[in-house]
């Protein structure tokens, strides 16, 4: 079965927030990864967005889902490499769904953004938008915007960005992913309002680190569009 109708199958599952963190059985597991993954749980309960202890969680379940069902049987052939990819973002797909149940994980939601995004932007539209409301910093914003960009998606990136970005209180990686998506969706004059706004961010220091940048795109966007 296709990644997309798998992923559906799994979104209409009933949810319940008891799940939450909750290690789910399996015969396959070993016992160091138990411990492992029960510290790994507990960390997420307490603060469902750390990177690390995320990262680490997805790592193990996508290895997980990728060894032969019997290890120990040299006999048991391995599963292609697509397939092999595909049960491994399932296997991610399910851990970040039970995770985005917690009322402050946005983490969990980028995740299920990226894993969708190819085959159903606008749901990934709506995780990455419930995640940037939930993340104040605006990290998850420019993870998001980041994402729609490599997706090809700049409006859609714009789009979001607009809607969500607080100049003076989130991080200025914001401004910049806005500046090139405007110039990727050929909106020149838009990515020129963007990089103004960014002056107005009270950290100067991290503006300018970023602003030479967006300046030389921006100028090599203007020079592109000029008539000859």
């Amino acid at each position: 079965m296709a990644l997309m109708p798998r992923l559906r199958q799994l979104l209409r599952r009933p949810r319940s927030s008891s799940r939450v963190g909750t290690r789910r059985p399996t015969d396959t597991r070993r016992y160091g990864d138990e411990v492992h993954e029960d510290a790994l749980r507990a960390m997420l309960q307490n603060d469902p967005n750390d990177e690390r202890a995320f990262t680490a969680l997805a790592e193990l379940v996508r290895r997980r889902a990728t060894e032969p069902p019997n290890a120990e049987d040299p006999l048991t052939a391995a599963a292609d490499e697509p397939e092999s990819q595909q049960a491994a973002d399932l296997a991610v797909w399910s851990l970040a769904e039970e995770l985005a149940g917690h009322p402050r994980a946005w983490r969990p939601l980028l995740e299920l953004g990226r894993l969708s995004v190819a085959d159903d932007p606008e749901g990934a539209l709506r995780r990455f938008s419930t995640a940037s409301e939930r993340d104040e910093s605006g990290q998850a914003l420019a993870t998001s915007l980041q994402v729609l960009r490599d997706a090809g998606l700049p409006v859609d990136a714009l789009g979001l960005g607009i809607g969500h970005w607080r100049v003076r209180e989130q991080t200025p990686e914001v401004g910049r992913h806005l500046v090139m998506a405007a110039i990727e969706a050929d909106r020149v004059f838009e990515a020129k309002q963007h990089l103004e706004a960014l002056d107005s961010h009270p950290d100067t220091a991290a503006v300018a680190r970023i602003r030479p940048e967006l300046v030389a795109a921006v100028e090599a966007a203007e020079t592109a569009g000029s008539p000859t």
